[in-house]
Parts: structure tokens; C-alpha cells; sequence
């Protein structure tokens, strides 16, 4: 009983660390999935071309949109300046107002208009003097009236104002609506799958590698590979590591449809990335999304499991030196180098869709590429948790 409970144990582990042993797919069954795969993609390619119209459509609402807000800036540049010139005259007058109010104070109980007329030494003086201060009452109620229709007309101008900035701050609203459903249109098209073509082309391409192989009608394409191509020619892995030397989880793993690998980071922002294992260079240049990226191929219990490493600064010699990676090549590498777990592949980075250097670490048991045996449809629900099998505590200081 014990013993059944061991056996058991180490299936249940086998199933959930290498869910690729599970999988059986043959060349027939490969053929009928491309021809299907296939047009759903162009299906898919039809539909973001769509969304490609729209955005064009979208960019074009924006660029009206920013015509409209350049005009009512203008507008109101120019109100501010009439409303600064009318606070200067109110100001003017305000004064004269002032001048005339020292000689008017007989309506307040003030003795000014007295002091004024009776200071005269004759009648005709007085009369004079009384002439003068009749003259500037009725110049002082000129003034004041002058005065009002400004701070009306001031006013008038205020609220026009406000008006005008309430339009322009709805508008910029609607235009950033219309940013956020470009970029949400964007990052769509450009992130969490590799382009339409090279999809396509990497299926056909994969049937036509399994075709060549000679593999029987019902076996599995993944062992056949593995029978055909000597896969005990490539180093088995004695163990997982760490990808630096020392680091931290960013962000963990989700699976299918979130977060499918593991987001490393470190104080040292371009700190050297080493394999998880010893294996062979499978794939090296460009994402989707402009991310630099290697694939390396491992020996795992008799069966291949892939590794990815995005987001580098740069390749290392042993990569660089291989592969023009400047090209972007979308296509596996064929016969790439033996690399250990102890030479570096690249330098953290932030290329391609990120926020931060870091380093996202993916593991899968099929690769989308020529020679990895699925479509990116089939890779992104294969992923493993790299947790499964790598000591990856919250923070580290060793491989």
C-alpha cells in the first residue's frame, strides 16, 4: 500500500510538472488543426484589420478634436486679454471717481461743497465755484455709469469664459476617450500574441518539419521528434537554477488567459541572465512587441521543455555571435549551441512592452516556433508555472 501511495505520488508531480507528457498529437490530427488554426487566424487577421480602420477613424476624431481645442484656447487668450485690459480702465476710473468724491461729499453730510463755495470772496467767484462743482457731479455720474456697463460687460466676459472652458474641458474628456481606446486598440494588435503571418507561417512550417520526419500515422509528433533527432544527443538537465544571481519577484505566475511566466527584477538593472538549465539555443531576436527574447530548448525526462527569457538589454557573445538578432528572425534556430547553466545569455533589460528592467522568465513544453511541435494557440495554455520547478523564493542571493 505504501508503496502504491509512491508510485502515485510521483505521477500526480509528473503530471503537474510536465503536463507535456500528457499530450498526444499525430500528424494527421497536426494537419487538420493547421488547416483549422489557419483560418481562424485569417479570420483573426480580418477582424484587426478592421480594428485598424477604426483606429485610423479614431486618430482622425482626435486630430478635429485638437483643432477645436486650439481654437477655443485662442479664444480664450483673447477674452482674458479684453478682460485685463476693461480691469485696467475700471481702475482709471475708480481713481477719477476718487478725485472727483473729495469735492461730493455733500451728499454723505460732508462740507467740502461748502467749504468750497462759501471759501469765494465775491458773488462771481461763488458762482463760479458752484458752476465747477455742479460740472464735476455730473461728470462724476458720467463716470460711475461708464464704470457699471465695464464691470457688466466684465462680467458678460467672465461667464463667457467659463463657458468656453467647460466646452474645452469636455473636449479634452472625449479626447482622452479616444486615446485610451487607441491604446487599448494597441496593445491588442501588438501585445500577448505574435503576429498573424508569423503565426501562419510557423504552423505550416511546423507540419512540414513533422512531415519530414518520417513519423508513423498515430504517433506522437513530440516523441517522434524526440526518436528522430537523437534527443539524448542534448545534454540532459541535472537541475533547475535561478536566472540571476540575485533578485526578486516582481509579478508571479497566472496562467492562461493572465500573466503566463514570471517577472524577475534586481537592484542591478542589467544584471546577466543565465539559462534554468543546461540546454540548446532555440530561438533569439524580436517579439511582437519589440521585447529582445531567447529561447533555449532543454533535455527533460526524455521529452523537450523550452525556456524563454524577455525584455533583455542585450544578447550575450555566445548568442550575439550566432544569430543576427538585428534582422529579427521570426524562425527557431537550427543546430544552435550547447549552452550551460552558467553562461549568460544576455543583460536584464526593458525592451519591447515594459514598464521596468526585469526579467520575464516563461516555461512551456512546446515552443510555437519551427520545431517546437504547437501553435501559439496550444503554447499559451501549456505554459508551467516556473515555481514548479525552480526554487524561486520572494527574494534570493544565490543560483
Amino acid at each position: 500500500m505504501q508503496k502504491f501511495k509512491i508510485v502515485l505520488l510521483i505521477t500526480l508531480i509528473t503530471i503537474v510538472i510536465f503536463p507535456h507528457n500528457t499530450y498526444a498529437k499525430t500528424i494527421k490530427e497536426f494537419e487538420q488543426e493547421v488547416q483549422k488554426y489557419t483560418k481562424e487566424l485569417q479570420e483573426k487577421q480580418n477582424k484587426l484589420a478592421k480594428n485598424e480602420t477604426e483606429v485610423a477613424e479614431i486618430k482622425k476624431n482626435i486630430k478635429s478634436l485638437e483643432g477645436q481645442i486650439k481654437q477655443t484656447e485662442d479664444e480664450i487668450a483673447k477674452l482674458q486679454k479684453e478682460i485685463e485690459e476693461s480691469n485696467k480702465k475700471i481702475a482709471e476710473k475708480n481713481e477719477e471717481s476718487k478725485q472727483i468724491m473729495t469735492y461730493y461729499q455733500i451728499e454723505n453730510g460732508g462740507n467740502a461743497y461748502l467749504e468750497y463755495a462759501f471759501g469765494a470772496t465775491t458773488i462771481t467767484d461763488m458762482i463760479y465755484r458752484m458752476s465747477i462743482v455742479e460740472q464735476l457731479t455730473e461728470y462724476n455720474k458720467q463716470i460711475m455709469e461708464e464704470l457699471k456697463n465695464l464691470i457688466l460687460d466684465n462680467n458678460r466676459k467672465k461667464e463667457r469664459l467659463s463657458t468656453k472652458k467647460e466646452e474645452l474641458s469636455k473636449l479634452k474628456i472625449n479626447l482622452q476617450s479616444e486615446q485610451e481606446k487607441i491604446e487599448a486598440d494597441i496593445a491588442s494588435l501588438k501585445v500577448g500574441m505574435p503576429k498573424i503571418e508569423e503565426q501562419i507561417k510557423s504552423a505550416k512550417s511546423n507540419l512540414a518539419y513533422y512531415k519530414g520526419l518520417g513519423c508513423g500515422e498515430n504517433e506522437d509528433i513530440l516523441k517522434c521528434q524526440y526518436r528522430v533527432e537523437g534527443g539524448s544527443s542534448l545534454p540532459s538537465a541535472s537541475g533547475y537554477y535561478r536566472p540571476i544571481e540575485y533578485g526578486y519577484i516582481t509579478q508571479g505566475y497566472v496562467g492562461y488567459p493572465g500573466h503566463l511566466g514570471v517577472d524577475i527584477g534586481s537592484s542591478n538593472k542589467t544584471i546577466p541572465i543565465y539559462p534554468i538549465a543546461d540546454g540548446q539555443l532555440f530561438f533569439a531576436g524580436y517579439d511582437n512587441a519589440g521585447a529582445l527574447i531567447v529561447v533555449l530548448r532543454h533535455n527533460v525526462g526524455g521529452s523537450y521543455t523550452y525556456s524563454t527569457y524577455a525584455h533583455l538589454s542585450k544578447f550575450s557573445s555566445i548568442v550575439s555571435n550566432y544569430v543576427d538578432y538585428k534582422k529579427g528572425s521570426s524562425s527557431s534556430i537550427t543546430n544552435g549551441p550547447y549552452i550551460d547553466h552558467n553562461t549568460s545569455i544576455g543583460n536584464m533589460g526593458n525592451t519591447g512592452y515594459s514598464f521596468g528592467p526585469h526579467l520575464h522568465l516563461e516555461i512551456t513544453s512546446c515552443s510555437w516556433h519551427k520545431q517546437g511541435g504547437c501553435f501559439y494557440g496550444d503554447y499559451v495554455y501549456r505554459t508551467i508555472n516556473p515555481k514548479g520547478l525552480i526554487n524561486l523564493p520572494s527574494r534570493w542571493n544565490n543560483r
